[in-house]
């Protein structure tokens, strides 16, 4: 069985960066990203219909999590995967950071200071999946890059939080279960 790739594959007016798309998000976060409309306020949050016109790649990236964490290999298909790629090994960073005694407000503390930490980029040494990302062309792109994953971490951070901590003050044990498992073996 194949792994689940983004359904934003198609879109093409689309700006992307080495080969990484820039893709617009749902979001109070300053940053380079086209902000969509927020949702309508009979949806929530946690279940969103992909036709919205609301649905980001972040709300992807998250009902995905769980399915294409199991696979070890993983076939891209253009600049929409790469973002579905770098999410899902965000998401397993951050709940490696949630611990089963940790208060919402505590994992809040310790995932915004993770979406804030200082990141490699692609094209840098020290980031883990170069042979399948291309580095941005100059300073000014990757700069951009750099703001726009930055607004994706810190989103996605929050987004997150409002799931594992969906019942109250303690962590769902169905998204910690995953804490352990490394999509396609890396790690940020």
């Amino acid at each position: 069985m194949p792994a689940y790739h983004s359904i934003f594959l198609q879109d093409q007016d689309v700006r992307i960066i080495g080969n990484i798309a820039l893709l617009p998000l749902r979001t109070r976060t300053r940053g380079p990203a086209y902000v969509l409309p927020a949702l309508p306020p009979s949806t929530s949050h946690l279940d969103i219909d992909p036709d919205s016109e609301s649905y980001d790649l972040l709300d992807e990236v998250l009902s995905l999590f769980r399915a294409n964490t199991f696979f070890r290999n993983f076939e891209i298909k253009g600049p929409a995967d790469r973002l579905l790629i770098y999410g899902i090994l965000f998401v397993s960073e951050c709940l490696g950071k949630i611990r089963w005694t940790m208060g919402a407000k505590e994992a809040e503390k310790a995932l915004t200071n993770t979406a804030l930490d200082q990141f490699a980029i692609p094209g840098d040494a020290s980031f883990p999946l170069n042979q399948a990302f291309e580095a941005p062309r100059d300073r000014q792109d990757v700069e951009t890059l750099r703001q726009y994953l930055s607004q994706v971490r810190q989103e996605l951070a929050m987004r997150l939080l409002a799931r594992v901590y969906a019942e109250g003050d303690k962590p769902s044990k169905w998204w910690l279960s995953f804490t352990k498992r490394k999509f396609m073996g890396k790690s940020l």
